[in-house]
């Protein structure tokens, strides 16, 4: 190579570098992102003190990242590079068995908000004993899939083992209130009970832990016969794979409806929104399939029916609900979803108003572990 060429290559390096640089902060910033579902970070306003504790750096650093040109692009040609390698864990997520992509949540329960969440759910258990009997509420907080599908994991794989922390949340609470979904969706590993390409559970593990629950909660028999299963899309790709920008083996969306349904209606967020149907068949056409199921999340979505059971049901819950509360419509008079993260009541005045007879908490354990709204349960 001679110096002319050395000279070409060079220049070529450092246009790519600048020209990349510029390009990313020449563009407008993109405030979500369709394609993994979450928003991405805005610039960071500058000041002395930001700077000085390294606070602004950081900021910046993951401005830059997530604003970053052909952004997507960008991490798809990561991954392709890092398979040819045979590298079977790539962003945190495993290249597993089946085609699955499943996602090792490292970090997540060994903070100190993972601590202070199993603090949290277990006061707020605790008062709730004081007026409830024990068989009505019930404290449901789902293993993920690198808990549950361990026998997909690529050899040598070493995820945090979740039931030491699920362990941790049960001693926590009071006798009869946690429900082991752990042991359910075990006995149907086999199963196709979560996405390959998305953090949700599947409305079949869905299925079997309330059929489960239904049980212990004395709402009477559920048999699958009961259900017409219905498959809506068979080309969802969730939020684990736009992590990992390949394409990837699609998942289907199934909904399980009672073969003899009651009728209900759907109230958002205490406002004129009201819906007859929890399923949204518009999404189908973007990249959140998931979001068939309610729309997305919302602070409360209240549910009505008449069943005249005399029990009223309230749903503490993270998107792992969005599936399983569904089924419940057929037991309850009135059955509410509450979301911390959008919900900005006192959470003691609205129970005391709205004397519900039965409370579910139901989280997925990662979503749970990290969730900074759980303080709004000592509210």
């Amino acid at each position: 190579m001679n110096k002319k060429q050395s000279w070409n290559i060079v220049t070529l390096f450092l246009l790519l570098i600048f020209g990349m640089t510029a390009a990313t902060l020449l563009k407008p910033d993109s405030g979500f992102s369709e394609n993994e579902n979450r928003t991405l970070a805005s610039r960071p306003k500058f000041c002395l003190s930001s700077l000085l504790s390294g606070e602004f750096s950081a900021d910046y650093e993951t401005y830059l990242t997530d604003q970053f040109v052909f952004r997507d692009q960008w991490i798809g040609l990561k991954t392709w590079a890092e398979r040819l390698t045979l590298r079977q864990e790539i962003n945190d997520i495993y290249f597993a068995g089946d085609d699955y992509l499943i996602e090792k949540h490292t970090g997540s329960f060994e903070t100190n908000q993972a601590s202070a969440n199993v603090t949290l759910l277990s006061s707020f258990f605790k008062k709730l004993s004081e007026t409830y009997d024990s068989g009505r509420l019930t404290a449901m907080v789902v293993p993920n899939a690198v808990d549950i599908l361990k026998d997909k994991l690529p050899p040598f794989a070493s995820p945090y083992d979740q039931e030491q922390y699920l362990a941790k949340i049960r001693a926590a609470l009071p006798a009869g209130v946690w429900f082991d979904s752990s042991r359910v969706l075990r006995g149907h590993s086999q199963e196709e009970i979560y996405y390959r390409t998305d953090h949700h559970w599947e409305t079949l593990g869905a299925y079997y832990v309330f059929e489960q629950w239904a049980g212990e909660k004395g709402l009477g028999e559920v048999r699958p016969e009961d259900y017409q299963v219905t498959t809506v899309t068979d080309s969802f790709e969730g939020t684990i794979a736009s992590k990992v920008g390949t394409k990837v083996h699609a998942d289907t969306i199934e909904i399980y409806r009672p073969l003899e349904e009651v009728p209900y209606l759907l109230t958002y967020n205490q406002t004129d929104d009201v819906r007859s149907t929890v399923y949204q068949p518009h999404v189908l056409d973007s990249k959140d399939k998931y979001s068939y199921f309610y729309g997305g999340n919302y602070g409360l979505v209240e549910a009505d029916m008449e069943n005249h059971t005399g029990r009223k049901l309230l749903v503490i819950k993270d998107s792992y609900a969005h599936c399983f509360v569904p089924f419940t419509y057929q037991y309850f008079d009135e059955v509410d979803m509450l979301d911390l993260r959008y919900f900005n009541q006192s959470l003691s005045a609205f129970l005391e108003e709205r004397q519900y007879t039965d409370i579910l908490f139901l989280y997925n354990a990662a979503g749970f572990a990290e969730d900074t709204s759980l303080a709004k349960l000592a509210t």
